[in-house]
């Protein structure tokens, strides 16, 4: 199966063009467009991963076990069909702008796309001091979200070749993917581009870090790093990766308790507000969490606890964004938990019930108990299909709760 992009063509399979370059990197810079190939591009296999450390959700999901490199760009597209004009559903994925993969098997959107008639893309975006670094004469804020604005142009100019239709293009994501979607509905660098969003667990009680507070992290993420006196270049845009990874982890030691998400989206007025909340207009959107989201932290905590730190951080304020986004947003709660599991609902427990990949999630603590037909619970997909489409979702679910 081969299709024509802007920058050449690609070869896919049964329905999936993995890999695909959407933007060129150069660290610490804003992305460009991709260079044109000549010939025929395999696009059989995921890209790699963003540079990154290991996360701290690896015990709850399993591990992340694609290669990684800054040369990290890439998207992947699934569609049942290459002729026509279907809904599009452009996926971020979260890991607390640090971690994850939009090519890892979770985000395998073959089944959404079939079952949802819709093509489906998942994208990568810098992470972490490559993406979320801001220091003054060296890094720009925020250029991880200006990786996701690149591959959104790149769907305005290339979905139709998927039989996609670029009027028609939803924003999602999850955790951090969900808060910078949230970022990108509010950015006029956006505009034209998306048509309507959908938020799973987007972290709205954690406001964006202020210019100042942005600096201060940076500064201190120097120090650790200079405090290695290895000898090596002292000029972060050109010393090895590994070495900015060694920096990273003698930060999180000198930082540790003070701050889980210390690089993460800056309000610079351009991608991000000083108010996600405040600065959403209306639209069509999908907005919901899990009922036990910070278990994923703390699997087993006494259930006040857990609702309280929820509430703190994931679902307090939404009403509030319902709000903003008017009479055509749907609320919703994820409820699904495997019986007897300490993680309950948590944090990302929904993704495998959004893709239909729960054979994907290797080793996940979250899922041990599950029933064996558990792949073939559809609910939360039925509802997305229909939000893709246009339409006002109905939500008859026993884990499904809506508000």
């Amino acid at each position: 199966m081969i299709v024509e992009l802007a920058s050449g063509k690609v070869r896919g399979e049964h329905g999936a063009f993995r890999g695909i370059p959407f933007a060129q990197q150069q660290r610490f810079k804003a992305p460009t467009p991709v260079a044109a190939w000549a010939g025929v591009r395999d696009a059989v296999a995921a890209g790699p991963a963003a540079i990154q450390p290991p996360s701290r959700l690896d015990p709850a999901l399993g591990p992340m076990t694609l290669p990684q490199s800054e040369d990290c760009l890439s998207l992947n597209v699934f569609t049942p069909s290459t002729t026509g004009a279907k809904p599009v559903l452009l996926w971020f994925h979260g890991g607390g702008f640090t971690a994850g993969s939009g090519g890892m098997g979770w985000y395998d959107g073959t089944r959404l796309a079939r079952e949802a008639d819709a093509v489906v893309v998942t994208a990568n975006y810098r992470l972490g001091v490559f993406g979320f670094l801001a220091l003054e004469g060296v890094a720009p804020a925020n250029l991880g979200v200006a990786d996701q604005l690149a591959a959104l142009e790149w769907v305005r100019d290339n979905i139709t070749a998927f039989g996609g239709d670029p009027a028609r293009v939803t924003l999602g994501g999850q955790s951090a993917g969900a808060q910078t979607s949230l970022a990108l509905w509010s950015s006029p660098r956006a505009k034209g581009l998306i048509h309507q969003v959908a938020l799973q667990s987007a972290p709205v009680g954690l406001a964006p870090q202020t210019p100042a507070e942005a600096a201060d992290w940076a500064g201190r993420f120097v120090d650790a790093l200079g405090s290695l006196d290895d000898g090596g270049s002292p000029d972060l845009a050109t010393m090895p990766a590994g070495r900015l990874l060694d920096g990273l982890a003698a930060f999180a030691e000198r930082t540790r308790g003070q701050n889980a998400n210390p690089f993460q989206l800056v309000a610079d007025h351009d991608f991000v507000p000083d108010d996600l909340i405040a600065a959403a207009g209306p639209g069509r959107a999908l907005v919901s969490w899990t009922r036990d989201e910070v278990r994923v932290y703390s699997p087993g905590a006494r259930q006040d606890q857990t609702d309280l730190g929820t509430a703190a951080v994931f679902s307090g304020k939404l009403p509030d964004l319902v709000d903003r986004f008017g009479p055509d947003a749907t609320l919703l709660r994820f409820d699904w938990a495997a019986p007897g599991n300490p993680y309950g609902a948590c944090h990302c427990i929904d993704i495998p019930f959004l893709f239909g990949t729960h054979d994907r999630f290797t080793g996940a603590g979250m899922l041990e108990g599950a029933p064996a037909d558990v792949a073939e619970l559809a609910d939360l997909r039925r509802v997305w299909t229909a939000f893709l489409h246009g339409e006002r979702p109905v939500v008859d679910s026993p884990f499904l709760t809506r508000y």
